[in-house]
């Protein structure tokens, strides 16, 4: 079992920078590969990001490469998401999850068994 807690998210204007943060406890937080899931209201949950436990191989949503950058610091047992250049389109509640396989399918919500509960992203134009 771990516990995850999103924070970071707030307001911001058109072109500015957030980054999110997730806290893990609980298990070991190194045995863990992370994602990034973002949902606007009315929409789909949708793959943004993910990280190996190591942090030596990530993937990305194909439309948010060059903008969105995960990272992790597991001597904090936490994972980043910096996220630059925000458009109105990128408001939406943004969770983090935890997973502890890895691969291709690190895209697809049912890889993840634990999440956590989302911060909000709203991004005005």
């Amino acid at each position: 079992q771990v516990q995850l807690v999103e924070s970071g998210g707030g307001l911001v204007q058109t072109g500015g920078s957030l980054r999110l943060s997730c806290a893990a406890s609980g298990r070991t937080f190194s045995r863990f590969s992370m994602g990034w899931f973002r949902q606007a209201p009315g929409e789909e949950c949708e793959f943004v990001a993910a990280i190996r436990r190591s942090g030596d191989n990530t993937y990305y949503a194909d439309s948010l490469k060059g903008r969105f950058t995960i990272s992790r610091d597991n001597a904090k047992n936490t994972v980043y998401l910096q996220m630059n250049s925000l458009k109105p389109e990128d408001t939406a509640f943004y969770y983090c999850a935890a997973s502890t396989t890895w691969g291709v399918f690190m895209t697809q919500k049912t890889a993840y068994p634990y999440w956590g509960q989302g911060t909000q992203v709203t991004v005005s134009s």
